[in-house]
């Protein structure tokens, strides 16, 4: 009965849909290397910048979170080739994903 009592309370998680851990090793070090050198050298921040990693890779794939950084520091050089970049709708959206991923990764990690 304990035994049947606990396998239901599991049975929510099961049906969650899974996480699918696609970001490198490397590139969540990056991540926090990059984010602990802003906020600070310290164990809660290196826990608050692997926790905001953390969830920004749960919802956003490997694959985009790369297309978007790579747009954000091509912008970063600026000029008129870059222009093309600016306007894109398409790229604005992806950076605006990517953002918004990371706004509330910061809202659920350094709060």
């Amino acid at each position: 009965m304990v035994v049947a009592a606990a396998l239901s309370m599991t049975a929510p998680v099961a049906a969650q849909t899974p996480v699918v851990n696609d970001y490198p090793t490397v590139a969540r070090a990056d991540y926090v290397f990059g984010c602990m050198s802003s906020n600070g050298e310290t164990r809660e921040i290196l826990e608050k910048c692997s926790c905001s990693i953390d969830h920004i890779a749960r919802l956003l794939p490997y694959e985009r979170y790369v297309s978007a950084e790579t747009i954000l520091r091509t912008l970063q050089v600026g000029g008129e080739k870059v222009a093309p970049l600016r306007a894109s709708a398409r790229h604005k959206a992806m950076v605006a994903d990517m953002r918004r991923a990371q706004i509330e990764a910061d809202i659920l990690c350094f709060q």
